[in-house]
């Protein structure tokens, strides 16, 4: 799928239907994950694939989206490598989010809910205490036709050469 497609396509996904992602199309999110770009090539970043059912079901109650998921990705982040760790795991994220929907699969950016049950889902997915678990990646299928959230028009958004000089 061509990469400005991927853009306009992709969108946040709350609802999921059962399939089977192969391990092959798994590593690829996973190696998209890690060639993001890093403050200094720190990669401060961590993955943990999570395709057991029960583990799923159980991270549901993170945000119940992930129970209906067939496999889904925790990014582990270990916050005292550098000061840039949340900027470096949002590349990281960005790029599996894009390569989910390259593949065809749809997901979800879950880190609010992450963070507030952090413990508890640092717990089930066997995380240290020194690391970070800063979000949770469901994939699958979406249960209905997903449509990307309406965004502002570009005349809204850019500025030339300087704030408030606007496209024509």
């Amino acid at each position: 799928m061509d990469f400005f497609d991927v853009v306009k396509r992709r969108a946040s996904v709350r609802s999921f239907s059962p399939c089977e992602i192969t391990d092959e199309e798994l590593m690829q999110i996973l190696d998209a994950g890690r060639r993001a770009p890093s403050g200094n090539n720190k990669q401060p970043w961590e993955f943990i694939l999570i395709k057991d059912d029960a583990l799923l079901k159980k991270l549901g109650e993170v945000q119940g989206c992930i129970a209906e998921s067939s496999a889904a990705i925790g990014v582990v982040v270990d916050e005292n490598m550098t000061r840039f760790w949340k900027e470096d795991a949002s590349a990281a994220i960005e790029n599996m989010l894009l390569a989910i929907e390259a593949l065809g699969y749809v997901s979800l950016w879950v880190e609010g809910y992450v963070l507030n049950h952090e413990k508890m889902a640092k717990d089930v997915l066997g995380v240290p205490d020194d690391k970070r678990l800063l979000a949770i990646l469901p994939v699958g299928k979406p249960a209905t036709d997903p449509r990307q959230a309406e965004k502002k028009p570009l005349s809204e958004l850019v500025h030339v050469n300087q704030y408030g000089q606007r496209l024509d």
